[in-house]
């Protein structure tokens, strides 16, 4: 499904929401003249939001182009945790979901992806991988001299456990990302201290967490319809 067919497949409060982000976005970056790179990178990402929102496979494509966009963005203020993670992690494992989300849809033809469960197994597998990873990068970014290290290493934690909740398709992704928004606002607040520019961002983490914690409720109720039930 392509990215205009996309919108056809939202509510009306979902194109509400969406419009409302939007012009936040936009309010922000006009007010503080903020660089092109950052509102280029908020509005990619708050259109993926709104359809990843709804299981749709279009919304990995719009998170690939948010990753370069806002890698970049975290470059130009030496953030490199988030820099790294973004092109090392976030970027392949939306390019892994996209894949995987097309394979496995609620129904033949139709473009949402079918939710999935947790089993023990997974959830083993999961935990390892998190730990494993956010160690690593924790000495990565320590040797890189990454400002806010700590908050930048709970960032990647919290990114690493959204991404493999998106491949594994349940509804938990968008908690881990709600609380890596939270994370990702103070990191933002902290660098617009020293820059009033990089204000919109804080805006565009803010807008991502209201969407994120609307994509929660959405796939709750999706799982509800699709029948799916939580096996721990």
């Amino acid at each position: 499904m392509g990215i205009i067919s996309s919108f056809k497949k939202l509510t009306k409060f979902e194109l509400n929401l969406w419009m409302i982000s939007i012009l936040s976005i936009l309010l922000s970056f006009i007010a503080t003249q903020s660089n092109i790179l950052i509102l280029a990178s908020s509005l990619v990402g708050v259109t993926g939001l709104i359809f990843l929102a709804k299981g749709l496979p279009s919304g990995q494509i719009l998170t690939i182009i948010f990753g370069v966009l806002y890698a970049l963005v975290s470059y130009q203020y030496r953030y490199y945790g988030e820099m790294i993670t973004y092109l090392g992690m976030t970027l392949p494992s939306a390019i892994v979901t996209f894949i995987i989300w097309i394979k496995h849809p609620y129904e033949e033809g139709e473009p949402e992806v079918r939710v999935s469960r947790l089993t023990k197994k997974s959830i083993y597998l999961i935990i390892i991988i998190s730990i494993i990873l956010t160690i690593l990068f924790y000495f990565i970014l320590r040797s890189l001299e990454t400002p806010n290290l700590f908050f930048s290493t709970i960032s990647i934690y919290t990114s690493i456990l959204a991404s493999l909740f998106m491949i594994f398709r349940v509804p938990y992704y968008a908690i881990a990302y709600a609380a890596n928004d939270i994370i990702l606002i103070i990191l933002w607040i902290l660098a617009s201290i020293s820059n009033i520019n990089y204000f919109p961002m804080v805006v565009c983490f803010i807008i991502f967490l209201i969407n994120d914690l609307y994509a929660f409720r959405n796939w709750s109720l999706v799982k509800k319809v699709q029948n799916i039930n939580d096996v721990i």
